[in-house]
Formats: structure tokens, C-alpha cells, sequence
């Protein structure tokens, strides 16, 4: 039995609850265990974090988180979702963009930044990669949803850039992965490792900035003497 079964309805009865209600509230409840979820992954690790940890923290029960995740490895994949899908939305915000490669890619790294310091993110590259030999189910699942997708569009996008002329490069999906690599990799490091953490965001965004400059060095079409 859940927290919040659902009531019977009957058009006579007015003091019943209509259906939307009911959702909502159990909405509410499920946004309650991945945000307690997180924190929970958070301090103890994926391996170490307990369930009840979760409802303890969260309010609710068991049985309901049950219901609704099936157990620690779906609310993982709760919270991985989550994350593929805010990094995505910045991914495609920098793929429709117009503005030229030094304008966008600084601005779009920025947006990177801002999810991949995200609690959500944390636990989820803590997962992939600190503990990815004990979970490979969990790592594999992000690899083929989250990474390669993003690969595939930061490809297209220096494809493009390549044919309109605004960037000179050989070989799109290497500059993507060693653009990638660049200006993220050592913020994804630190963050699995703990160095740093939501409270950086701003310093870290200053130096993605810079780190896409110097990338563009390599990239951006030289003026002809």
C-alpha cells in the first residue's frame, strides 16, 4: 500500500478528492525521494546509501519509493534522466544557435558548467566513474544515453561549423571529444573526487571561459595578411 491511495470517486460525493489531486500529491512525494536521493548519494556513495536513508530523509515509506522506483538502482537511473536531460537542453541550445563559434561555445560552456556542478550531475558522475567497475549497468545505461547522444550533437555542431566555414578543422567528432575533454574534463575529475561542488560554479564557469578561448585559438579561421 502506498502513502497516498487513491481515493474512490463518485460525481455525488463532494467532499471526494478528483484524480489530479491525488497525482499530484504523489508527484510531490516522488520529487521528495530523488531530491532526498541525491543528498543521500551525496554524503554516503551510491554503495554505501541505504534505502531507508532515503525515506528517513525524505518522509514517506518504503513501500512507496518501492512502488515507484523499484529499488536504488532505479532511482539512480531517476536521477541520471534528470541530468541527461538538462545537459541535452544545453547542448541544443548551443546546436540551434546562430551566434558565431566565439560567441556561442563560451556561452554554452557556461551552461555545461552550470548542470555538470549540479547536484544530479555529481552523483551521477560519481557513479559512471568512481564507481563504474562495481556498477557497470549503471555506467554502460549513462554511456549510451547520456554520452554518446552528447557526442553525437557536439559533432554535428562542429560539422556544421566546419561547412559554413566559421571554424577550419579536419575531423568533427575528434574536435568534439578533444573540446569536450578540455574544457570539462578536469571539472569532472575534480567534482567526483570532491575538490570542488556547486559552491565553485561561479569561479568554474570564469575558467571554462578561458579554456574555450584557448581552444579557438586552434579552431578559428586565421586573418589573412
Amino acid at each position: 500500500m502506498t502513502d497516498f491511495p487513491e481515493p474512490p470517486h463518485h460525481p455525488s460525493d463532494k467532499s471526494s478528492r478528483p484524480r489530479t489531486d491525488v497525482s499530484g500529491r504523489i508527484e510531490l512525494r516522488i520529487e521528495r525521494f530523488i531530491e532526498a536521493a541525491t543528498e543521500v548519494f551525496l554524503e554516503k556513495g551510491y554503495r554505501n546509501a541505504r534505502l531507508n536513508d532515503v525515506v528517513a530523509r525524505s518522509g514517506g515509506s518504503l513501500s512507496t519509493l518501492y512502488n515507484a522506483f523499484g529499488d536504488k538502482h532505479g532511482l539512480a537511473l531517476a536521477i541520471m534522466k534528470r541530468s541527461i536531460a538538462a545537459f541535452g537542453e544545453g547542448l541544443e541550445m548551443l546546436y540551434r544557435s546562430d551566434l558565431p563559434p566565439e560567441q556561442a561555445l563560451p556561452l554554452a560552456a557556461e551552461r555545461m558548467v552550470e548542470e555538470i556542478l549540479s547536484p544530479g550531475r555529481i552523483v551521477t558522475h560519481r557513479i559512471v566513474v568512481g564507481e563504474g567497475l562495481c556498477f557497470p549497468e549503471l555506467r554502460d545505461w549513462f554511456m549510451e544515453h547520456g554520452v554518446t547522444p552528447a557526442e553525437r550533437l557536439l559533432t554535428q555542431y562542429f560539422e556544421r561549423e566546419k561547412l559554413s566555414g566559421r571554424l577550419i578543422l579536419e575531423h568533427p567528432a575528434i574536435v568534439a571529444d578533444r573540446f569536450y575533454m578540455m574544457v570539462f574534463g578536469g571539472v569532472i575529475l575534480r567534482s567526483v573526487n570532491g575538490r570542488i561542488g556547486v559552491a565553485d560554479k561561479p569561479r568554474v564557469k570564469v575558467e571554462a571561459r578561458e579554456a574555450v578561448s584557448i581552444f579557438l585559438e586552434g579552431v578559428l579561421p586565421r586573418p589573412r595578411a
